[in-house]
């Protein structure tokens, strides 16, 4: 059964989530506070983590900080923020998705069935290994390794999915709306902010210069391609 923490300081919000998500199945867990949400994520690591940004103790992007500084768990951000700011700052501290208030659980659900089977996704055991760089990607165990020290790459689970659409189409062109379709789902053909986001990330843990890719190249007005 998955397990999802949600994490709101309203507490109709939680009571409704609380009521909706057990009803379809899901483990539910709730904390009203940043601080009881980290507790509770230690304690119990969850499955999925739905997360309110405006918390009274602690702002919800320090919580997905502090979340991301030992898990990949998937996060979705539900807020009242709608501004593109907040939503690049979650995005960029490692949120998977974001909801904006108010919302309808209907809409919540497809979220969280979208972002689980991205984590569930079967990897092709077929395609082995790829290079890139310095980096040996390997896409059926989703381990990234350094060439120069060996340490370990960890990516989220939709860094992965990105990473591995790209790296499953090499030299290819991947367009915008196909990476959006195939990752996050046909109801996000206009979040190229997301695509921005998430490319950059994968640059800072696997280009030797970011800001000039040699690998993970954008196509502007297009989409994107992995140049091996």
């Amino acid at each position: 059964m998955t397990r999802i923490l949600v994490v709101d300081d309203e507490p109709q919000i939680l009571r409704a989530l609380r009521i909706n998500l057990r009803a379809r199945g899901y483990d539910v867990e709730v904390a009203a506070t940043g601080a009881a949400a980290l507790r509770a994520a230690a304690s119990h690591p969850p499955d999925l983590v739905v997360l309110d940004l405006g918390l009274p103790d602690i702002d919800g992007t320090e919580v997905i900080l502090g979340l991301r500084g030992w898990t990949n768990v998937p996060i979705i951000v539900l807020s009242g923020r709608a501004g593109s700011e907040d939503k690049v700052a979650a995005l960029d501290a490692g949120a998977d998705d974001y909801v904006t208030k108010p919302f309808g659980v209907d809409e919540l659900l497809a979220r969280i069935r979208a972002v689980t089977r991205r984590l569930h996704a079967a990897a092709d055991p077929a395609a082995a290994t790829v290079r890139v760089g310095r980096h040996t990607v390997d896409l059926a165990a989703r381990t990234i390794t350094r060439d120069d020290d060996g340490g370990d790459v960890k990516l989220t689970p939709t860094q992965w999915a990105v990473l591995d659409k790209l790296l499953r189409n090499p030299g290819k062109l991947v367009s915008q709306r196909q990476l959006l379709h195939d990752v996050w789902g046909p109801e996000y053909q206009h979040e190229t902010n997301y695509l921005r986001q998430y490319l950059a990330q994968l640059r800072r843990k696997l280009e030797d210069d970011p800001a000039r890719p040699r690998h993970l190249i954008t196509e502007p007005g297009m989409g994107y391609r992995f140049r091996p």
